[in-house]
């Protein structure tokens, strides 16, 4: 399963399109201004002076997270999405002449961090658990290959290439090589993508080599720390527990979701591109353990993943707080990358209900629809008053942000946006996939011909999907539609006719028909429902979440008022669509419903403890989309919503 190339396809959809526009019309523009500390509103970075430091041509100390790098290179990325997808050509200007600093900032041999090479030369490669430096290796990977592709332009992809070659030389299993690998997972996302651009099968080489050295005995971390006697960039790391970073097994061992949830999400990534690559059964197995064991036990019904906000990792099976649910948004842009990837791999469209839950809810929820401000955690229940810095809750904020100390998230909901095409449709020979249901466009190539493709989805409305498509090829083509977990019905409609199309792997198969143009009409049946957890997630005990399709709802105080932990809902009563809120986007209708407030009249509202005197006071509650709350200012927001029995 291939990849459509971004210059084929056009997002039009109301909600996604809102958030794709916004990429090339404002975010990289914001996000540029503050890698170059020339955004008053955000913190300072230091990322573009840092290389200036590298490359010798500023005087001064570095300065940010070991890791600043990475922020440049995840925005070069996001605009070679653009420039590929047709939005940001404006940008193109820019990114050369960063790229062209960068190569600067490259030392002879290929080495390239600007941490080490500024501030402490003599330690390069010495700190894998702590030191970033493949971490940062990968995302320049990634964005090398990207812009070569969106551009054609090979300056970022040699200096990548030059980097990996490095990094090949120095890691590996020969002796005078180190025998060790990265703390962060991501190189291996990069040095994958190297490959299938390059087809230079080190690169894939050195990939499967850090997965299948990781975790051996004896542990080459543990051996590291003792060597070094001290940590250098994280104290919290004080006695080191190998499995935050996946390297208490061997990955092809593992079964369950551990440590921390980005390193775990990028890893399994990684680990399902090589079992497609090498056709590496054992490594699939471990895939669909991992990913069976968070989706069923450690997930958030929002997508969200890694629960505990110390060290931003898994707990165990259920631990699903959630007004400190840390879930980053990279967590689950990560969940998102291992799902297509399983998907592409096994040929299973049902990988793609949680890719899609994921994107709808928090990774949607990480950035506001202006542009501007960004969710690092997210939480599923907000009380303002207690996200209170230095206590518990203190990863918890009630308002987006204008930037953070550490900044993944911003820049990896840019990129994913940009590529977001590439969620969209797949190809396979003479089939095309679907597999979300965003209004678009594609103009799609296989292997006996071509479809053009005009998707008008009213999916979060009323379940509607509308395909019209030109098959300018043969009978052979085939659509392949993914069939949503949620969808209770489905009736299909081929230019006019009812049609029972046939089924697999969670896809309904519909041959493309003859030459021309063709009309396909998709019901989805979808109501508005109420979910409830199992009774092991103790969180959730008698409380029901709200969902549509693929939305989850929540409450938030600018209709409903304050305290909402003392609303109760009536489960069997009608949820009624509403218009769309006013300022939010996408068109998605409010559910209201009927519930009651929850009252102790024999406590004065100065008092804390008294006797119990409770009474329940009928109401009307109006929930909006989860991924849109804290769009129309501050106040209190919750999803899992009390039953009144």
């Amino acid at each position: 399963m291939e990849k459509i190339k971004l210059n084929n396809i056009k997002i039009t959809d109301s909600l996604f399109g809102s958030y794709t526009k916004q990429v090339a019309d404002k975010i990289l523009e914001y996000q540029w201004e503050v890698l170059n500390d020339r955004q008053k509103e955000a913190m300072p970075t230091y990322c573009i002076a840092n290389f200036k430091i590298a490359a010798g041509e500023m005087e001064g100390e570095r300065r940010g997270v070991v890791f600043q790098d990475t922020d440049l290179y995840k925005w070069l990325e996001a605009v070679a999405y653009c420039i590929d997808n047709g939005t940001g050509k404006a940008f193109e200007r820019q990114a050369d002449e960063i790229i062209e600093l960068v190569g600067r900032a490259q030392e002879p041999d290929g080495y390239l961090n600007t941490y080490f090479t500024i501030m402490a030369p003599e330690k390069k490669w010495s700190n894998q658990v702590e030191g970033h430096e493949l971490y940062t290796a990968g995302h320049l990977m990634e964005a090398a290959t990207a812009y070569y592709e969106a551009t054609g332009k090979d300056h970022l992809l040699n200096i990548a290439r030059k980097n990996a070659d490095l990094i090949c030389r120095v890691f590996g299993q020969e002796e005078g090589q180190i025998h060790g690998y990265p703390g962060h997972q991501e190189v291996e996302l990069g040095l994958i993508k190297l490959y299938k651009v390059t087809g230079d099968k080190r690169y894939l080489d050195c990939a499967y080599y850090f997965i299948d050295e990781r975790g051996k005995e004896p542990s080459y971390f543990l051996g590291e720390i003792r060597q070094r006697g001290r940590y250098e960039f994280f104290p919290e790391f004080d006695n080191y527990d190998l499995s935050y970073s996946q390297a208490h097994m061997r990955p092809v061992k593992q079964k369950t979701a551990e440590g921390h949830a980005v390193r775990a999400m990028y890893m399994c990534s990684a680990m399902a591109d090589l079992a497609g690559e090498r056709q590496d059964k054992d490594l699939l197995e471990a895939c669909k353990a991992i990913w069976n064991n968070v989706t069923q036990k450690r997930m958030y019904i929002t997508g969200g993943v890694g629960s505990s906000g110390l060290l931003e990792r898994f707990t165990v099976d259920y631990d699903l707080p959630n007004r400190t649910n840390y879930s980053e948004t990279c967590a689950s842009i990560g969940l998102m990358m291992f799902g297509q990837r399983m998907t592409a791999v096994t040929g299973d469209a049902r990988y793609y209900d949680i890719v899609e839950k994921a994107l709808y809810n928090t990774v949607l929820a990480g950035i506001n629809i202006e542009g501007n401000r960004y969710f690092y955690v997210n939480p599923l229940e907000v009380v303002p008053e207690f996200c209170t810095k230095r206590t518990y809750m203190d990863h918890v904020k009630a308002n987006r942000q204008k930037w953070f100390s550490v900044a993944c998230c911003p820049t990896n909901v840019a990129r994913t946006l940009a590529s977001l095409g590439q969620y969209i449709y797949a190809r396979e020979g003479n089939t095309l996939f679907i597999h979300q249901f965003i209004s678009s466009e594609a103009k799609v190539a296989l292997k006996d011909g071509s479809l053009h493709v005009k998707m008008g989805s009213k999916l979060l409305q009323n379940g509607v999907v509308r395909i019209g498509y030109e098959n300018e090829g043969t009978k052979e083509l085939r659509i392949k539609i993914r069939v949503p977990e949620y969808a209770k019905s489905v009736k299909m409609i081929l230019d006019g006719d009812l049609i029972e199309p046939e089924k697999e792997a969670g896809y309904m198969i519909v041959g493309a028909g003859e030459a021309g143009k063709h009309e396909l009409a998709v019901y989805f049946g979808i109501d508005a429902k109420w979910v409830a957890a199992s009774d092991n997630v103790r969180e959730d005990c008698g409380k029901v979440a709200l969902v549509k399709g693929p939305l989850v709802y929540c409450l938030e105080e600018k209709e409903n008022g304050r305290n909402l932990a003392g609303v109760f809902v009536e489960i069997h009563k009608p949820i009624e669509p509403k218009e769309p809120a006013e300022g939010l986007v996408g068109d998605i209708p409010v559910l209201e419903y009927e519930g009651s407030r929850l009252e102790n009249k024999r406590i004065p509202s100065d008092g804390l403890y008294g006797e119990p005197g409770f009474e329940l006071r009928e109401t009307k509650l109006q929930a909006v989309p989860y991924c849109l709350w804290n769009n129309r200012g501050s106040g209190e927001m919750l999803v899992w919503q009390k039953v009144k029995f």
